[in-house]
């Protein structure tokens, strides 16, 4: 079992900037992927950013807030981060983080997600 603590979230002004991050702990071998996704009042749940890896160690990413939204890892600590930047209103959002890791001798693959953190950008 897989357990992923957020932090960071809160309350900023517009222009603003705030850095999530995501812990996961517990059984883990190998990270396949890791992501965060959002989800507003009303709205479905949507990818911020991603990033997955290749078997020959490259990475490849998808990012929906290009220029402003960053994300990171940290492999020694199992922590992932999103660095945002400009924050505007309409990124008022409860932010979810996303970690795919393999099963120990098996290529299957689970998926586990944060408790969420309110992110609110309002004056």
């Amino acid at each position: 079992q897989v357990q992923l603590v957020e932090s960071g979230g809160g309350l900023v002004q517009p222009g603003g900037s705030l850095r999530l991050s995501c812990t996961a702990s517990g059984n883990i071998t190998t990270i396949n992927a890791m992501g965060w996704y959002r989800q507003a009042p009303g709205q479905q749940r949507e990818p911020v950013a991603l990033a997955a890896f290749t078997s020959d160690g490259s990475t490849d990413y998808l990012d929906t807030v290009k220029g402003r939204f960053t994300i990171s890892r940290d492999n020694a600590k199992n922590t992932v981060y999103l660095q945002m930047n400009s924050l505007k209103p309409e990124d008022t959002a409860v932010y979810y983080c996303n970690v795919r890791v393999r099963r120990p001798g098996t290529f299957w693959t689970d998926d586990y997600w944060g408790q969420g953190t309110q992110v609110t950008v309002s004056s």
